[in-house]
């Protein structure tokens, strides 16, 4: 009997071996990504939900880095693959000293009617009537997150509008996560704030938005897709196929906005699964929040990249000269929307 039983488990190894090994399932491609459990890098949740990623033959291993500038180091040397972060003057620098990345697509930008980014200005100053416009920032103490963030360029910019520079302020720098704080126990007058930060604070009744990014510096590049070298050069079928699952995963979200707000017909879906994915648990922030842009084709505003890098250049920021084309590299987004098609708003992405 043992001899039958053996004979036959020979037998169908042997018929499935002629039946050919190419009818297995293939083996999923593992790529790296460093992506911040925040609401930005929802098209990156969406595609791992959704299964775009692994329509795509891609396994995605999501690490979540807590800032960009950490991922840059990874990036360079392979061990991670994707990031998603801010083109900051760290991203520059490394550049400027040889490691290879490339800003491949949109993940976040000052689309007008989007204020997911905005000026904040503590209550006290607006109710009194002291603060009233752009030129009223001077002498005051403005938190912006991070040195070498794009947030100064930013608020070098508002400054201008009220025939000021960075000289007129007290810049300081402040996670988003501590600028409730600081606002509510008076330690900063203004600071420029993303989503839900903007939230909390105006929940918390301590600061208001003065305005929106999108309002006095439109279409502001404020987050992008990072591809690491190593990557592109070693395995770049899995650098498009990445794209068009990220891509995916973008165009769903469009179909979740309206109106600026998570809003649209995809917006219970993917509030799920930020729930899911995020840090934040509770819905009603989601429905609350100011909904960042992100562009279906994944394409990115060079003017106000080219002018930030000026604005760091200019400051003695960057260690080298480095020029955009060295750090930007479309060709991953338009092979996909070549797959893709046109961009249709739509549930059906």
């Amino acid at each position: 009997m043992r001899g039958r039983c053996f004979d036959r488990r020979r037998f169908w190894i042997f018929t499935l071996l002629a039946m050919g090994l190419s009818s297995a399932p293939a083996i999923a491609e593992v790529v790296t990504l460093g992506a911040p459990a925040v609401i930005t890098n929802a098209p990156f949740f969406i595609a791992e939900a959704n299964g775009y990623f692994k329509n795509e033959g891609l396994s995605v291993n999501i690490i979540g880095f807590d800032s960009a500038a950490k991922m840059i180091p990874s990036l360079g040397t392979g061990e991670l693959d994707v990031g998603a972060g801010a083109p900051s003057v760290g991203l520059y620098n490394a550049v400027a000293r040889g490691v290879d990345i490339k800003i491949v697509a949109d993940k976040g930008h000052a689309a007008p009617g989007y204020d997911w980014q905005a000026l904040m200005v503590r209550k006290a100053l607006i109710d009194s009537g002291k603060f009233k416009s752009f030129k009223d920032l001077k002498g005051l103490r403005v938190a912006t997150a991070a040195k070498g963030a794009t947030e100064t360029s930013i608020l070098n910019v508002a400054l201008e509008r009220g025939g000021l520079t960075l000289k007129d302020v007290d810049q300081l720098y402040l996670p988003f996560t501590e600028q409730a704080a600081a606002f509510a126990n008076g330690a900063i007058d203004a600071s420029l704030t993303t989503e839900p930060t903007i939230t909390y604070i105006v929940r918390a009744g301590t600061a208001v938005p003065f305005v929106g990014v999108d309002k006095f510096y439109p279409n502001h590049q404020t987050a992008v897709v990072l591809y690491g070298g190593p990557f592109i050069k070693k395995h770049p079928e899995a650098a498009k196929k990445f794209m068009v699952a990220y891509l995916r995963g973008v165009r769903f979200y469009n179909g979740a906005l309206a109106h600026g707000q998570l809003a649209g017909p995809n917006a219970d879906r993917v509030i799920a699964i930020l729930i899911r994915y995020g840090k934040i648990k509770d819905p009603t922030i989601y429905h609350a929040v100011a909904a960042s842009a992100c562009d279906p084709d994944g394409n990115l505003d060079m003017a106000s990249l080219s002018k930030d890098l000026r604005f760091f250049e200019d400051r003695g920021d960057i260690s080298g000269k480095v020029m955009l084309d060295q750090v930007v590299d479309t060709s991953f987004a338009r092979a996909a929307v070549a797959e893709l098609g046109p961009y249709h708003q739509t549930t059906k992405q």
